[in-house]
């Protein structure tokens, strides 16, 4: 057996130096590690969670996934120092295209509640960032469950990092994946963390760096949020198509389209909305937002 798995690996790196093939390989978790004395490092929590909706504010957690894991200054990913995994049983019973999607059913959540004091450890001070493949979404739920969440700077995988630009075919969780050479066949919030952890390693050809420094990067600047308010409906599609999103005030914020924005570009978005959209001198309200506010529902 031990001499056909070195066979299998020799073929699969003779393949991998061929231009004409490429290889997948199964995603391993990274075994725990030991953190040196002495060593410059810095921990963040990859974080995952499985619901019974997309409301945040209506739907509950059934399952909660964080790999917390060290790094250094260049993002080069150390190891993982703990890994946890929870279930949680709903108010209610499980719908059935969340458990279609999750795996996730009623008997496995049955009697489970998860900890909030084992969370409030785990997301310990020695945590920097907090890291998800949907922050909007994700941040959202644990604020909700857990304060501790509220405290801390967030980065988002999917949105702080130009994918496409560095030769993937999306933001997807599974196509990233693959192109970082990795298979996995599993759905569970934990398994999820650990995939996203080896997307987060693996170096970008064009920059030569790991994907986690260029979040890193992003996730550090301001951003400006820009609240399009009472603006014409019939230039709705125009926002759209220049990237706005509708918020409809229910959960507090202004019932109007609105646009985040690095601080570099805040003049040109300006200028189209006096002159595009409201075709006078407007003073559009302002936020600005930092990864500790980012994603948050309190914004």
């Amino acid at each position: 057996m031990f001499q056909d798995t070195i066979s299998l690996a020799a073929m699969a790196e003779t393949l991998a130096r061929s231009a004409d093939y490429r290889v997948l390989r199964r995603l391993v978790p990274r075994p725990l590690f030991t953190p040196s004395a002495g060593e410059e490092t810095k921990t963040a929590i990859i974080i995952d969670t499985e619901t019974t909706g997309l409301d945040p504010l209506r739907h509950e957690i059934i399952e909660l996934g964080m790999v917390k894991f060290d790094y250094l200054s260049d993002g080069s990913i150390v190891g993982v120092r703990d890994v946890f995994s929870a279930f949680n049983e709903p108010s209610e019973p499980i719908p059935a295209e969340i458990t279609d999607i999750t795996g996730i059913t009623d008997e496995m959540v049955a009697g489970h509640r998860i900890d909030d004091a084992a969370v409030a450890a785990f997301v310990d001070a020695s945590v920097v960032i907090c890291i998800a493949h949907n922050s909007a979404f994700d941040r959202k739920f644990v604020e909700r469950y857990w304060p501790v969440f509220a405290r801390k700077a967030w980065g988002c995988s999917a949105s702080e990092v130009e994918w496409r630009k560095h030769g993937f075919a999306g933001a997807n969780l599974a196509y990233l994946l693959n192109g970082a050479g990795y298979f996995h066949q599993a759905h569970r919030a934990v398994d999820d963390c650990h995939a996203l952890l080896e997307i987060l390693a693996h170096r970008l050809p064009s920059t030569g760096a790991p994907a986690l420094a260029m979040l890193l990067e992003t996730a550090r600047k301001k951003t400006i949020r820009v609240w399009a308010e009472q603006s014409p409906f019939e230039l709705k599609d125009v926002l759209k198509r220049r990237g706005y999103r509708w918020s409809d005030g229910s959960d507090g914020r202004p019932k109007s389209w609105y646009t985040d924005v690095c601080e570099a570009t805040l003049d040109d978005e300006l200028a189209f909305l006096r002159t595009e959209i409201y075709l006078k001198d407007v003073e559009p309200r302002l936020q600005t937002l930092t990864a500790f506010t980012r994603f948050s529902a309190r914004t």
